[in-house]
């Protein structure tokens, strides 16, 4: 069976729609792994704690292929730069906007963001954004064949953004990698999930 490791995003969980919507599509043939990535809790989220718990989860559960949904896009390549290495497609991800969260937060802490797996606000402690400002996973592009899928009318990631990450990336990218725009896609990319899953296939047919 094919393994597909998949890290979910920033303020949401194993069950979030888009894993919900594209396992029926992929399942049996290829496994879904989804580890949940609020580590310790969302409360105390911690970025070190996030990718050692992906590496855990990586070794024991070799993947074929690597997923990532906006934070946890971040996620694949921090592992990737650490030896798991596998194709990846990267969905809606937060390339190059670790500057932009620093103008955006508003100050106090903790603060309060829309958790979307509770469906209400939630405070969060500050600690977590200052370690994001300091990360760079997105600086190189990652070893493996990448396939970006990005939606133009993403509110919470900017289009400019990753497809500017995406052109620094494109001298270096491995063979066979590509980036696809959606023009009416958010940044959730549920009502476009048969692409999503279609996508994957192909990554995985492409490798066999």
């Amino acid at each position: 069976m094919t393994t597909l490791l998949y890290f979910h995003g920033f303020a949401s969980c194993p069950a979030s729609a888009k894993i919900t919507a594209i396992r029926p599509m992929l399942e049996p043939e290829i496994e879904l792994i989804t580890p949940d990535l609020n580590v310790p809790t969302f409360e105390a989220l911690d970025w070190n704690a996030i990718v050692e718990h992906a590496m855990d989860v990586a070794r024991a559960h070799p993947p074929d292929l690597i997923a990532g949904s906006s934070m946890g896009a971040l996620v694949a390549l921090a592992i990737a730069q650490r030896g798991i290495i596998a194709p990846m497609v990267l969905i809606a991800p937060a390339l190059g906007i670790a500057d932009r969260w620093s103008t955006l937060l508003p100050d106090g802490d903790p603060i309060l963001v829309f958790n979307h797996a509770r469906n209400t606000e939630v405070p969060i402690h500050r600690k977590f954004f200052d370690q994001m400002f300091q990360v760079r996973v997105d600086h190189d592009p990652p070893p493996s064949p990448v396939t970006v899928i990005m939606g133009r009318n993403d509110e919470s990631v900017l289009f400019d953004l990753v497809e500017n990450t995406w052109r620094q990336w494109q001298p270096r990218l491995a063979p066979s990698s590509k980036f696809i725009a959606i023009e009416e896609g958010d940044h959730g990319l549920t009502a476009h999930a048969a692409l999503i899953a279609r996508e994957i296939r192909g990554v995985i047919s492409d490798r066999t």
